[in-house]
């Protein structure tokens, strides 16, 4: 990276970011992406604004977060 890492950068400033998405989106690419970055940060970004800003999380941040998403606690997000 060419300089510091920072929440709601451009998503392509983070210079060799290699974006995933989950295989589970839909087909119009409306999703959430995610890139490790060098730091051991996770970079997030809108997958229908890739050079949009990116929101960077750091791995403790991301782990609590999978674990709740694992235990179904954000599943009121989606449900009726």
């Amino acid at each position: 990276m060419d300089h510091d890492v920072y929440n709601g950068m451009a998503a392509t400033e983070l210079n060799g970011a290699a974006w995933q998405k989950s295989r589970h989106s839909n087909s119009q690419g409306s999703c959430v992406e995610f890139a490790r970055l060098p730091g051991g940060e996770v970079a997030v970004r809108n997958s229908r604004f890739p050079d949009g800003p990116a929101l960077v999380y750091t791995r403790a941040e991301i782990e609590a977060m999978l674990l709740g998403i694992k235990d179904g606690e954000f599943d009121h997000l989606v449900g009726n």
